[in-house]
């Protein structure tokens, strides 16, 4: 008697730990600079769900994923983006890059090393609640430049 109990107990564990596994897992590649150890210090401080979407587990290091299937996904270590034109957002002391495509978006962290990219869908995640909610994490790492604009910039007179 006893030792059907235990084997009962057994399969349910089995079970739930099966059922527990069913979101799969995100396969999101890595970035060139994944391995760097600041990296680390953003990926643990990383909310557990961004704008409305649940983080489920990914394939590699410095990476993130929310929502299923994948709403957002967020990859530590990519090149350092240097001076650029293209439409730069500072969201609560965060410089982002912001690069439209058709259906994606990628904000790109300005100033700061190791960066940070995200790719999201505008017409399913507000680009506002999720760089606001990601300023805990990526504020870990100190900037070392900031965006200017053309309005900050002093040119000689003419």
């Amino acid at each position: 008697m006893f030792s059907s109990r235990v084997a009962f107990s057994a399969a349910v564990l089995a079970l739930a730990a099966g059922l527990s596994a069913c979101t799969p897992i995100a396969d999101v590649e890595p970035a060139p600079d994944a391995a760097n150890p600041d990296c680390a210090t953003i990926m643990v401080a990383l909310p557990a769900e961004l704008a409305d979407q649940q983080q489920r587990e990914t394939d590699s290091q410095a990476t993130a994923a929310w929502g299923e299937p994948a709403k957002i996904i967020l990859r530590c270590g990519v090149p350092v983006p240097g001076p650029t034109t293209d439409q730069c957002a500072t969201v609560n002391g965060v410089d982002w890059i912001l690069r439209e495509d058709e259906s994606t978006w990628t904000a790109t962290t300005y100033g700061r090393e190791p960066a940070v990219e995200v790719l999201f869908n505008p017409e399913e995640v507000s680009s506002s609640t999720l760089l606001v909610q990601l300023e805990n994490s990526i504020t870990r790492i100190e900037p070392t430049r900031e965006c200017i604009s053309s309005n900050d910039l002093e040119l000689p007179a003419q």
